[in-house]
């Protein structure tokens, strides 16, 4: 546990933060575990297995939380941003459906939206650094 928790605290210095996100040991693993997750919750919100589905949510969210985390200090941290607010709009979306409160799944368009944002930033930011 110790260990664990020193890994959650480091923060990536100013040279790591221009390396890339994705050659870290462990962010491949994660990033594939959440995929399963993921799909697993789509698919009971298809097959409209209401409780499994909204089960779902806390494991596939908790995940994107956890990769958003790592990710802090690097600019892939802006995609996995848009993902954690992707899978809460998808997640809100699935719940209105299966509690009857359609009329305002709408309102999943503001996370979405603002993963649109942070989509835009991450490559912003990364065309800053390849025109530098």
């Amino acid at each position: 546990m110790y260990s664990f928790v020193n890994v959650m605290s480091e923060k990536p210095t100013e040279n790591t933060s221009q390396n890339n996100w994705q050659s870290l040991p462990e962010t491949r693993f994660w990033e594939n575990m959440h995929i399963p997750l993921w799909l697993l919750k789509d698919t009971c919100w298809m097959l409209e297995w209401r409780w499994l589905g909204i089960t779902m949510v806390i494991p596939t969210v908790l995940m994107a939380l956890y990769i958003l985390f790592k990710s802090r200090g690097y600019n892939e941290f802006y995609i996995n941003l848009a993902i954690c607010f992707w899978i809460t709009a998808n997640s809100y979306w699935m719940c209105s459906e299966f509690f009857g409160f359609v009329e305002y799944k709408n309102y999943a368009g503001i996370p979405f939206v603002m993963g649109m944002i942070s989509v835009s930033i991450y490559y912003i930011k990364q065309a800053k650094s390849k025109s530098v």
